[in-house]
């Protein structure tokens, strides 16, 4: 197989890093990755300005752009060959819940769905990983399983990890997107000259955890694997909506 490997942590991350030696086992991997770290990048891509690459060698590549442009780009002329699917990862933290609409690693895999490749996003459910081996051997035995079993082809795998020890994992869930509450106020600092200068503030807790959530996964030590769609119309509030336009 020829996997195309991106991430949001920049091409010298030690999760993308450990992803390429492991997809070595199933085939061959080329490395298109920002040249710095673009988390919470979500799906943006670089229209304004043209987009600098840097070739370090025959399959490493890093972007002046955000995750999104990266798989863009490798897969409409960048690359010579056309890989067979993409793999986003390993994130330095987890990507769940509500964390998928800011994520750069989940839509580096939903531009490689999206332009016709299978897809996965892979994360460490941990702020401070010591475990990415586990999450390498994880996207392993998921890789070698579709090429037996495919998926549906709108399907995009966002796994996310427990930061343990390989032998320590209880085993793999499907699972669904768990909640967090409203994130906490941002952080006003004021500037030497008086201007006003604003930090984000940090992810609200955790509101739903409940059996079947990648949240409620991970917990257990399980490998949370959430499927995921490019469409995001809500279906069942289409005859609903079509009842209220009427009435205008």
């Amino acid at each position: 197989m020829r996997i195309l490997v991106s991430n949001d942590d920049g091409y010298l991350a030690p999760g993308i890093q450990v992803l390429r030696d492991g997809l070595n086992a199933v085939g061959t991997t080329t490395v298109v990755a920002p040249d710095r770290n673009r988390s919470a990048a979500s799906h943006s891509l670089t229209l304004r300005q043209p987009i600098s690459v840097h070739q370090h060698s025959h399959d490493l590549y890093s972007v002046e752009g955000t995750p999104t442009d990266c798989v863009n780009l490798a897969l409409s002329g960048l690359l010579d060959d056309e890989p067979d699917m993409v793999v986003s990862g390993i994130n330095d933290g987890p990507n769940m819940g509500d964390d998928v609409l800011y994520s750069g690693t989940v839509a580096a895999a939903i531009e490689g769905r999206h332009l016709g490749h299978p897809a996965i996003a892979v994360s460490m459910a941990s702020h401070t990983p010591k475990h990415f081996d586990t999450a390498a051997r994880v996207v392993v035995q998921i890789i070698e399983h579709m090429n037996k079993v495919p998926m549906p082809a709108d399907t995009i795998l966002n796994v996310n990890v427990p930061d343990v020890p390989w032998e320590k994992l209880q085993g793999m869930r499907a699972t669904r997107l768990g909640c967090r509450h409203p994130s906490n106020n941002a952080t006003r600092e004021p500037t030497p000259r008086g201007d006003a200068m604003f930090w984000i503030g940090p992810a609200g807790d955790v509101s739903d955890a409940s059996a079947g959530t990648d949240f409620h996964a991970v917990e257990q030590h399980f490998v949370s694997v959430t499927p995921l769609q490019i469409d995001l119309t809500r279906f069942s509030a289409m005859q609903s909506l079509s009842d209220w336009l009427e009435h205008l």
